[in-house]
Protein backbone atom coordinates (compact mmCIF):
# COMPACT_ATOMS: atom_id res chain seq x y z
CA UNK A 1 0.00 0.00 0.00
CA UNK A 2 2.90 2.38 0.65
CA UNK A 3 4.15 1.69 -2.88
CA UNK A 4 0.62 2.32 -4.08
CA UNK A 5 0.60 5.73 -2.37
CA UNK A 6 3.96 6.64 -3.92
CA UNK A 7 2.59 5.77 -7.35
CA UNK A 8 -0.59 7.77 -6.75
CA UNK A 9 1.43 10.88 -5.83
CA UNK A 10 2.88 10.93 -9.34
CA UNK A 11 -0.51 12.12 -10.55
CA UNK A 12 -0.70 15.08 -8.13
CA UNK A 13 -1.73 18.24 -9.94
CA UNK A 14 -2.69 16.40 -13.11
CA UNK A 15 -5.86 14.40 -12.40
CA UNK A 16 -8.28 17.13 -11.23
CA UNK A 17 -11.24 16.87 -10.90
CA UNK A 18 -10.49 13.17 -10.38
CA UNK A 19 -8.67 11.78 -7.33
CA UNK A 20 -5.08 10.54 -7.46
CA UNK A 21 -4.96 6.76 -7.49
CA UNK A 22 -2.22 4.15 -7.62
CA UNK A 23 -2.54 0.43 -8.21
CA UNK A 24 -0.25 -2.50 -7.41
CA UNK A 25 -0.94 -6.13 -8.39
CA UNK A 26 0.82 -8.85 -6.40
CA UNK A 27 0.93 -12.55 -7.18
CA UNK A 28 2.56 -14.64 -4.50
CA UNK A 29 5.46 -12.44 -3.42
CA UNK A 30 5.98 -10.80 -6.80
CA UNK A 31 4.67 -7.47 -8.06
CA UNK A 32 3.33 -8.22 -11.53
CA UNK A 33 1.65 -4.91 -12.33
CA UNK A 34 1.61 -1.30 -11.26
CA UNK A 35 0.11 1.92 -12.51
CA UNK A 36 -1.28 5.32 -11.55
CA UNK A 37 -3.94 7.66 -12.90
CA UNK A 38 -2.11 10.17 -15.13
CA UNK A 39 -4.88 12.67 -15.85
CA UNK A 40 -8.67 13.01 -16.14
CA UNK A 41 -10.04 11.16 -19.15
CA UNK A 42 -7.07 8.78 -19.31
CA UNK A 43 -7.15 5.13 -18.13
CA UNK A 44 -7.47 4.64 -14.40
CA UNK A 45 -4.67 3.19 -12.30
CA UNK A 46 -6.32 -0.25 -12.13
CA UNK A 47 -6.52 -0.52 -15.91
CA UNK A 48 -2.84 0.37 -16.40
CA UNK A 49 -1.77 -2.13 -13.73
CA UNK A 50 -3.94 -4.86 -15.26
CA UNK A 51 -2.49 -4.20 -18.70
CA UNK A 52 1.03 -4.56 -17.32
CA UNK A 53 0.16 -7.73 -15.45
CA UNK A 54 -1.60 -9.37 -18.37
CA UNK A 55 -2.44 -13.02 -17.71
CA UNK A 56 -0.49 -12.90 -14.45
CA UNK A 57 -3.40 -10.94 -12.93
CA UNK A 58 -5.36 -14.21 -12.73
CA UNK A 59 -5.52 -15.16 -9.06
CA UNK A 60 -3.54 -12.09 -7.90
CA UNK A 61 -4.26 -9.42 -5.27
CA UNK A 62 -4.92 -5.81 -6.31
CA UNK A 63 -3.91 -2.98 -3.93
CA UNK A 64 -5.56 0.44 -4.33
CA UNK A 65 -5.53 3.58 -2.19
CA UNK A 66 -9.16 4.24 -3.22
CA UNK A 67 -12.16 2.03 -3.89
CA UNK A 68 -12.49 1.13 -7.60
CA UNK A 69 -15.23 2.86 -9.56
CA UNK A 70 -18.40 1.03 -10.60
CA UNK A 71 -19.97 3.65 -12.82
CA UNK A 72 -19.50 4.85 -16.38
CA UNK A 73 -17.84 8.24 -16.62
CA UNK A 74 -15.22 9.22 -19.16
CA UNK A 75 -14.00 5.63 -18.87
CA UNK A 76 -15.75 2.26 -18.28
CA UNK A 77 -16.17 0.98 -14.69
CA UNK A 78 -12.96 -0.50 -13.28
CA UNK A 79 -14.84 -3.23 -11.39
CA UNK A 80 -15.70 -4.85 -14.72
CA UNK A 81 -12.06 -5.01 -15.77
CA UNK A 82 -11.02 -6.33 -12.35
CA UNK A 83 -13.51 -9.20 -12.55
CA UNK A 84 -12.65 -10.00 -16.16
CA UNK A 85 -8.95 -10.19 -15.28
CA UNK A 86 -9.59 -12.80 -12.59
CA UNK A 87 -8.28 -10.80 -9.61
CA UNK A 88 -8.94 -12.95 -6.51
CA UNK A 89 -8.68 -10.25 -3.79
CA UNK A 90 -8.77 -6.45 -3.54
CA UNK A 91 -7.26 -4.32 -0.78
CA UNK A 92 -8.47 -0.69 -0.74
CA UNK A 93 -7.20 2.07 1.52
CA UNK A 94 -10.57 3.85 1.77
CA UNK A 95 -14.05 4.09 0.35
CA UNK A 96 -14.62 6.64 -2.39
CA UNK A 97 -16.53 9.63 -0.93
CA UNK A 98 -18.12 10.29 -4.32
CA UNK A 99 -21.88 9.55 -3.95
CA UNK A 100 -21.76 7.93 -7.41
CA UNK A 101 -19.25 5.40 -6.14
CA UNK A 102 -19.21 5.17 -2.35
CA UNK A 103 -19.48 1.49 -1.54
CA UNK A 104 -20.79 0.45 -4.96
CA UNK A 105 -17.45 -0.81 -6.23
CA UNK A 106 -16.85 -2.79 -3.07
CA UNK A 107 -20.35 -4.30 -3.15
CA UNK A 108 -20.04 -5.25 -6.83
CA UNK A 109 -16.77 -7.11 -6.21
CA UNK A 110 -17.99 -8.86 -3.07
CA UNK A 111 -21.20 -9.88 -4.79
CA UNK A 112 -19.07 -11.49 -7.50
CA UNK A 113 -17.15 -13.45 -4.85
CA UNK A 114 -14.03 -11.25 -4.64
CA UNK A 115 -13.01 -10.47 -1.02
CA UNK A 116 -12.38 -6.75 -0.42
CA UNK A 117 -10.46 -5.43 2.59
CA UNK A 118 -10.88 -1.71 3.32
CA UNK A 119 -8.93 0.58 5.65
CA UNK A 120 -5.24 -0.23 5.19
CA UNK A 121 -3.34 3.06 5.83
CA UNK A 122 -6.71 4.79 5.78
CA UNK A 123 -5.48 8.09 7.24
CA UNK A 124 -2.59 8.38 4.76
CA UNK A 125 -5.00 7.63 1.91
CA UNK A 126 -7.44 10.27 3.12
CA UNK A 127 -4.70 12.89 3.45
CA UNK A 128 -3.43 12.16 -0.04
CA UNK A 129 -6.86 12.83 -1.56
CA UNK A 130 -7.99 15.50 0.92
CA UNK A 131 -8.79 18.04 -1.86
CA UNK A 132 -10.93 15.51 -3.74
CA UNK A 133 -12.69 14.36 -0.57
CA UNK A 134 -13.66 17.90 0.43
CA UNK A 135 -14.63 18.97 -3.08
CA UNK A 136 -16.79 15.93 -3.81
CA UNK A 137 -18.65 16.13 -0.48
CA UNK A 138 -19.02 19.90 -0.02
CA UNK A 139 -18.54 21.37 -3.51
CA UNK A 140 -15.89 23.67 -2.02
CA UNK A 141 -12.17 23.78 -2.84
CA UNK A 142 -9.53 22.55 -0.42
CA UNK A 143 -7.56 25.63 0.66
CA UNK A 144 -3.87 25.45 1.60
CA UNK A 145 -2.27 28.47 3.26
CA UNK A 146 1.48 28.64 2.67
CA UNK A 147 3.65 31.24 4.36
CA UNK A 148 7.37 31.72 5.01
CA UNK A 149 8.75 33.72 7.91
CA UNK A 150 11.67 34.23 10.23
CA UNK A 151 11.78 32.35 13.53
CA UNK A 152 9.95 35.26 15.15
CA UNK A 153 7.16 35.07 12.58
CA UNK A 154 8.08 38.05 10.38
CA UNK A 155 7.47 37.83 6.64
CA UNK A 156 9.45 41.00 5.86
CA UNK A 157 11.46 43.71 7.55
CA UNK A 158 9.90 47.03 8.58
CA UNK A 159 11.01 48.46 5.21
CA UNK A 160 9.12 45.71 3.37
CA UNK A 161 12.19 43.75 2.25
CA UNK A 162 11.39 40.03 2.07
CA UNK A 163 13.89 38.49 -0.39
CA UNK A 164 14.72 35.96 0.60
CA UNK A 165 13.48 34.95 4.02
CA UNK A 166 13.22 31.27 3.13
CA UNK A 167 15.92 29.12 1.55
CA UNK A 168 16.18 27.95 -2.05
CA UNK A 169 15.14 24.47 -0.91
CA UNK A 170 11.93 25.88 0.59
CA UNK A 171 11.22 27.92 -2.53
CA UNK A 172 11.62 24.82 -4.71
CA UNK A 173 9.24 22.99 -2.39
CA UNK A 174 6.75 25.84 -2.87
CA UNK A 175 6.98 25.34 -6.64
CA UNK A 176 6.10 21.68 -6.17
CA UNK A 177 3.06 22.81 -4.20
CA UNK A 178 2.05 25.02 -7.13
CA UNK A 179 2.44 22.08 -9.48
CA UNK A 180 -0.03 20.10 -7.38
CA UNK A 181 -2.63 22.88 -6.97
CA UNK A 182 -5.45 23.81 -9.31
CA UNK A 183 -5.11 27.51 -8.48
CA UNK A 184 -2.63 29.77 -6.71
CA UNK A 185 -4.02 32.93 -5.11
CA UNK A 186 -2.47 36.21 -3.95
CA UNK A 187 -3.76 39.61 -2.98
CA UNK A 188 -3.03 42.84 -4.80
CA UNK A 189 -0.62 43.87 -2.03
CA UNK A 190 1.68 40.97 -2.90
CA UNK A 191 1.49 41.88 -6.60
CA UNK A 192 2.42 45.52 -5.97
CA UNK A 193 5.26 44.62 -3.60
CA UNK A 194 6.80 41.52 -5.22
CA UNK A 195 5.59 41.50 -8.85
CA UNK A 196 5.34 37.68 -8.80
CA UNK A 197 4.98 35.36 -11.78
CA UNK A 198 3.19 32.55 -9.89
CA UNK A 199 4.18 29.82 -12.33
CA UNK A 200 5.82 26.44 -11.72
CA UNK A 201 9.58 26.64 -12.12
CA UNK A 202 11.41 23.50 -11.09
CA UNK A 203 14.87 22.31 -12.14
CA UNK A 204 14.62 19.81 -14.97
CA UNK A 205 10.88 20.32 -15.53
CA UNK A 206 9.91 22.21 -18.66
CA UNK A 207 6.35 20.91 -19.13
CA UNK A 208 4.98 21.10 -15.59
CA UNK A 209 1.27 22.01 -15.36
CA UNK A 210 0.63 25.58 -14.26
CA UNK A 211 -2.21 26.46 -11.89
CA UNK A 212 -4.76 29.17 -12.54
CA UNK A 213 -3.30 32.40 -11.19
CA UNK A 214 -5.90 34.26 -9.11
CA UNK A 215 -5.39 37.83 -7.91
CA UNK A 216 -7.74 39.36 -5.35
CA UNK A 217 -7.92 43.03 -6.37
CA UNK A 218 -11.05 44.87 -5.22
CA UNK A 219 -10.32 48.09 -7.18
CA UNK A 220 -8.23 46.80 -10.09
CA UNK A 221 -4.95 48.33 -9.00
CA UNK A 222 -2.93 45.67 -10.80
CA UNK A 223 -0.34 47.37 -13.09
CA UNK A 224 -0.33 46.61 -16.80
CA UNK A 225 3.46 46.22 -16.65
CA UNK A 226 3.24 43.49 -13.98
CA UNK A 227 4.51 40.03 -14.88
CA UNK A 228 1.03 38.61 -14.30
CA UNK A 229 -0.60 40.84 -16.92
CA UNK A 230 2.31 40.61 -19.37
CA UNK A 231 2.17 36.79 -19.34
CA UNK A 232 -1.62 36.38 -19.21
CA UNK A 233 -1.68 35.18 -22.79
CA UNK A 234 0.59 32.28 -21.87
CA UNK A 235 -0.65 31.35 -18.40
CA UNK A 236 -4.31 31.43 -17.30
CA UNK A 237 -4.90 34.49 -15.12
CA UNK A 238 -8.01 35.61 -13.25
CA UNK A 239 -8.43 38.90 -11.41
CA UNK A 240 -11.27 38.93 -8.89
CA UNK A 241 -12.62 42.43 -8.31
CA UNK A 242 -15.77 44.30 -7.23
CA UNK A 243 -18.26 46.66 -8.86
CA UNK A 244 -16.27 49.56 -7.41
CA UNK A 245 -13.46 48.89 -9.89
CA UNK A 246 -12.98 50.83 -13.12
CA UNK A 247 -14.88 49.16 -15.95
CA UNK A 248 -12.57 50.71 -18.55
CA UNK A 249 -9.50 49.21 -16.89
CA UNK A 250 -11.31 45.90 -16.74
CA UNK A 251 -11.83 46.06 -20.49
CA UNK A 252 -8.17 46.85 -21.07
CA UNK A 253 -7.12 43.94 -18.89
CA UNK A 254 -9.48 41.67 -20.79
CA UNK A 255 -7.83 42.83 -24.01
CA UNK A 256 -4.53 41.70 -22.49
CA UNK A 257 -6.15 38.24 -22.03
CA UNK A 258 -6.67 38.63 -18.29
CA UNK A 259 -10.00 37.23 -17.15
CA UNK A 260 -11.68 39.86 -14.96
CA UNK A 261 -14.41 38.52 -12.70
CA UNK A 262 -16.66 40.81 -10.64
CA UNK A 263 -17.29 39.17 -7.27
CA UNK A 264 -19.78 40.20 -4.61
CA UNK A 265 -18.32 42.50 -1.96
CA UNK A 266 -17.90 41.36 1.64
CA UNK A 267 -19.73 44.46 2.86
CA UNK A 268 -16.53 46.41 3.47
CA UNK A 269 -15.62 47.04 -0.15
CA UNK A 270 -13.40 43.97 -0.47
CA UNK A 271 -13.85 40.86 -2.60
CA UNK A 272 -15.78 38.23 -0.65
CA UNK A 273 -13.32 35.37 -0.39
CA UNK A 274 -16.14 32.95 0.36
CA UNK A 275 -17.98 33.86 -2.85
CA UNK A 276 -14.71 33.71 -4.81
CA UNK A 277 -14.01 30.19 -3.54
CA UNK A 278 -17.52 29.16 -4.57
CA UNK A 279 -16.84 30.54 -8.04
CA UNK A 280 -13.62 28.53 -8.31
CA UNK A 281 -15.45 25.40 -7.17
CA UNK A 282 -18.05 25.87 -9.91
CA UNK A 283 -15.16 25.76 -12.38
CA UNK A 284 -14.17 22.36 -11.00
CA UNK A 285 -11.06 23.60 -9.17
CA UNK A 286 -10.50 21.30 -6.20
CA UNK A 287 -7.49 22.91 -4.54
CA UNK A 288 -6.34 26.49 -3.98
CA UNK A 289 -2.87 27.43 -2.73
CA UNK A 290 -2.81 30.76 -0.88
CA UNK A 291 0.52 32.53 -1.33
CA UNK A 292 -0.62 35.95 -0.28
CA UNK A 293 0.48 38.29 2.45
CA UNK A 294 -0.79 38.92 5.98
CA UNK A 295 -4.06 40.54 4.83
CA UNK A 296 -5.21 37.71 2.55
CA UNK A 297 -4.08 35.10 5.08
CA UNK A 298 -6.04 36.77 7.87
CA UNK A 299 -9.16 37.12 5.72
CA UNK A 300 -9.16 33.49 4.65
CA UNK A 301 -8.69 32.26 8.22
CA UNK A 302 -11.38 34.59 9.57
CA UNK A 303 -13.85 33.31 6.96
CA UNK A 304 -13.09 29.70 7.91
CA UNK A 305 -11.86 28.87 4.41
CA UNK A 306 -8.45 27.40 5.22
CA UNK A 307 -8.07 23.63 5.54
CA UNK A 308 -4.32 23.09 5.60
CA UNK A 309 -1.35 25.13 6.83
CA UNK A 310 2.26 25.06 5.65
CA UNK A 311 4.47 27.39 7.66
CA UNK A 312 8.16 27.65 6.71
CA UNK A 313 10.43 29.12 9.38
CA UNK A 314 13.92 30.30 8.43
CA UNK A 315 16.74 30.34 11.03
CA UNK A 316 16.70 34.15 11.24
CA UNK A 317 15.35 36.74 13.66
CA UNK A 318 14.03 39.94 12.07
CA UNK A 319 12.44 41.76 15.00
CA UNK A 320 10.62 45.07 14.96
CA UNK A 321 7.07 45.96 15.93
CA UNK A 322 6.44 47.39 12.46
CA UNK A 323 7.72 44.32 10.62
CA UNK A 324 4.70 42.42 9.19
CA UNK A 325 3.82 38.99 10.57
CA UNK A 326 2.43 35.93 8.77
CA UNK A 327 -1.16 36.67 9.74
CA UNK A 328 -2.46 40.25 9.67
CA UNK A 329 -5.79 41.74 10.64
CA UNK A 330 -6.92 42.56 14.15
CA UNK A 331 -6.51 39.06 15.51
CA UNK A 332 -8.47 37.60 18.41
CA UNK A 333 -9.04 39.20 21.80
CA UNK A 334 -8.47 36.08 23.90
CA UNK A 335 -6.17 33.10 23.58
CA UNK A 336 -9.21 30.83 23.88
CA UNK A 337 -10.43 32.28 20.56
CA UNK A 338 -7.23 31.37 18.71
CA UNK A 339 -7.55 29.09 15.69
CA UNK A 340 -6.80 25.48 16.76
CA UNK A 341 -4.46 23.51 14.51
CA UNK A 342 -3.61 19.82 14.45
CA UNK A 343 0.10 19.43 13.74
CA UNK A 344 0.75 16.67 11.21
CA UNK A 345 4.47 17.00 10.49
CA UNK A 346 7.52 18.97 11.54
CA UNK A 347 10.53 18.53 9.25
CA UNK A 348 13.61 20.18 7.80
CA UNK A 349 13.56 21.68 4.31
CA UNK A 350 17.17 22.65 3.71
CA UNK A 351 18.07 24.95 6.64
CA UNK A 352 14.41 25.82 7.25
CA UNK A 353 11.74 24.15 9.40
CA UNK A 354 8.39 23.27 7.86
CA UNK A 355 5.40 22.88 10.16
CA UNK A 356 2.42 21.26 8.47
CA UNK A 357 -1.02 21.05 10.02
CA UNK A 358 -4.75 20.94 9.47
CA UNK A 359 -7.13 23.63 10.67
CA UNK A 360 -9.55 22.29 13.24
CA UNK A 361 -13.05 23.70 12.94
CA UNK A 362 -14.47 25.26 16.07
CA UNK A 363 -17.64 23.64 17.37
Amino acid sequence: MRLDLRLARKGMGRTSPNPVVGAVIVKGKTIVGRGYHHRAGKPHAEILALRQAGKRAQGATLYLNLEPCDHVGRTPPCTRAILQAGIKRVVAGMKDPNPLVSGRGIRRLRKAGVPVDVGILREECQQLNAPFCKFITTQKPFVILKAAASLDGKVATRSGDSRWISSEASRNYAHRLRREADAVMVGIGTVLKDNPLLTVRLPGETRAPHPLRVIVDSRLRIPFHSQLVQTAGKYPTLVATTRAASSSKGQRLAAARVEVRVIKSDGQGRVSLKVLMEELARRGLMSVLLEGGPTLNAGALKEGLVDHLLFFFAPKVVGGERAPAMIGGEGVLRVQEAQPVRILKVRRIGPDILIEGTVRRRE
